[in-house]
């Protein structure tokens, strides 16, 4: 019996959706040669991450071997697949491979952290192939809701894994590839080992639909509309921008492109020449001098980010541009759960400028990327893989996929970030559990969830901040009295006196009272003056704050 086998270990994605990074190992145990497919990033949110500017896996254990590691594959360009990669390359240091498109966003983001942009190496598409280490590995057109979206194909001593990546089965997508069974047929014929594979609308029980099936929609409410039109989906689904650009000239209207993610997508896919024909668009500078029924604006922020083109526009202008009565703002995409917020704060915003708001609730203006139930069946079904491994979903997604490929007889587990599996046998294996985790970025620090930094500042939000200064002179006796600054407190309590003045005179008390053992010991000493400070403050306002405290000592 062979000592090799083939490893599967998501450290991102799995369990959740966002975040992506997958790895795959081939030969002994704990010698195994390692690649990572996607390295992506997801968002924080005012609540669990304040102040963090982007959230990324914890990479410490494949940190931890990256002699092992041949490169990194990146199956497509969203941010949960690819965004971190500029940001953790300097610790993995090793080639990154993507198609054109995908390789064109990834060079800009190296470029932009001070990284060499050639790196970044372009794959052409299946049947092409690139080895690493133990490894044969291919990129198979898939369709998705953005160009050159690609699943991997794997091979290995063990046999023949495809890692999906995000995909839907769309036999006209407008820009980009189509779905091709018949090419995803000859790769399955000499068997699939293990389908690793998308699970994010696992719940949608009717089959997905086309991009094609909305130009028509979209022209008709485009034409109809009065005054300034407006509208936002995701700056990468690059044939929807089209189609909505489009729309607007048909109806005898000039477009603006507003988000700089809106341009640079825009110019990734003409240069690399994945989208042609794109209509003429002019500057903001210049669309104030054409007529607002002449206009149509396609801006980023499709989902309430607040610094995107939406939400400015919301608040008032941006670029010099504004909505106004009677114009029509068109989401041309799906709200993504966590992100109804943002969001809703956007259309009421809207709505009290006398904006018509338009959502997707219709089912009329926007399709999903993502292939739904039966058409992860079908691909069940075409691939005949010999076990399944659902990924890129939570964890009920996880589940409820791994059922279907139960209902048809494949051998099928629900893995989640840190599960090592063994995908050599007939159906996946235990192999080990690793510590996942994430990493911050915060401003230009990473540091990871484990370190206090963001819970000490969500305390500091909830409870508010005291810092108490006291002064001793050269025989440990109280220099004055002690004060206190506060952050994010009200200035009176329950006794109507100021807040400060009440915690000051009970630390006085305090002070007054304190033996020289006290007085002498700075840990206790700052011990006794928190919980004093904490309690005052209880007594006064309800809320024990955060405190510091400053001893210092004229020596």
């Amino acid at each position: 019996m062979s000592s090799e086998r083939l490893i599967y270990l998501p450290l991102g994605g799995a369990g959740e959706i966002g975040m992506n990074a997958y790895v795959y190992g081939y030969g002994p145990k704990d010698k195994e040669r390692l690649i990572l497919v996607d390295l992506g990033v997801t968002f924080p949110d005012m609540d669990t991450t304040p102040g963090v500017d982007l959230i990324m896996p914890d990479m410490t254990w494949l940190k931890e071997r990256v002699d092992r590691l041949e490169g990194i594959f990146v199956t497509h360009g969203h941010e949960d697949h690819i965004g971190a990669i500029a940001h953790m390359y300097s610790s993995l240091n090793v080639p990154v491979y993507a198609r054109a498109f995908t390789a064109n966003l990834a060079r800009r983001k190296m470029e932009e952290a001070g990284h060499d942009p050639a790196a970044v190496q372009i794959v052409q598409a299946w049947p092409e192939t690139t080895k690493l280490g133990p490894f044969t590995i291919g990129v198979a057109p898939m369709s998705h809701s953005i160009p050159e979206s690609g699943a991997l194909v794997i091979d290995s001593p063990a046999g023949r894994v495809v890692h999906t990546g995000d995909f839907k089965l769309d036999s006209n997508p407008l820009v980009g590839e189509p779905f091709d069974p018949e090419m995803w047929a000859e790769i399955a014929k000499d068997g699939i080992q293990a389908l690793v594979c998308d699970s994010t609308n696992v719940f949608s029980t009717h089959p997905g639909r086309s991009e094609s099936e909305l130009p028509d929609e979209i022209t008709r409410l485009i034409s109809e509309a009065k005054g300034l039109v407006a509208a936002t989906t995701f700056a990468s689904n690059v044939a929807r921008v089209k189609t909505l650009a489009e729309a607007g000239v048909r109806a005898g209207r000039s477009i603006v492109l507003l988000g700089r993610a809106m341009r640079r997508m825009i110019e990734a896919a003409t240069e690399t020449g994945v989208l042609q024909d794109f209509p003429k668009v002019i500057s903001p500078e210049d669309a104030n001098n054409v007529p607002r029924d002449n206009l149509m604006l396609i801006t980023t922020g499709s989902q309430g980010e607040r610094r995107a083109a939406s939400a400015q526009l919301a608040r008032g202008k941006y670029r010099g541009l504004e909505l106004k009565q009677g114009d029509t703002f068109l989401f041309s995409s799906k709200t993504i759960p966590g992100n109804e917020r943002g969001v809703i704060r956007v259309i009421n915003q809207f709505s009290e400028m006398g904006v018509d708001v338009v959502d997707d609730s219709s089912g009329l203006y926007h399709v999903s990327g993502h292939a739904n139930g039966p058409d992860l069946e079908a691909m069940h079904t075409l691939l005949k893989p010999r076990m399944l491994v659902p990924m890129h979903g939570e964890h009920r997604h996880l589940r409820q996929h791994a059922r279907l490929g139960e209902a048809k007889g494949i051998a099928s587990a629900v893995v989640v970030n840190g599960m090592m599996m063994d995908l050599t046998g007939d159906a996946p294996k235990p192999a080990g559990y690793v510590d996942t985790g994430r990493t911050y970025l915060d401003g230009s620090v990473k540091y990871g969830a484990m370190d206090g930094v963001v819970r000490d500042r969500i305390r500091m939000a909830l409870n508010g901040h005291v810092v108490v200064t006291v002064l001793l002179d050269e025989e440990d006796e109280p220099l004055g009295e002690p004060w206190c600054d506060v952050k994010g407190l009200p200035e009176t309590g329950s006794s109507n006196a100021a807040l400060v003045e009440v915690m000051e005179e009970d630390l006085n008390q305090f002070l007054m009272r304190a033996g020289a053992k006290t007085l002498r010991d700075d840990d206790k000493l700052e011990q006794e003056l928190r919980r004093i400070a904490r309690q005052s403050a209880h007594s006064e306002i309800g809320k024990k704050p955060e405190v510091t405290v400053v001893v210092s000592r004229m020596r």
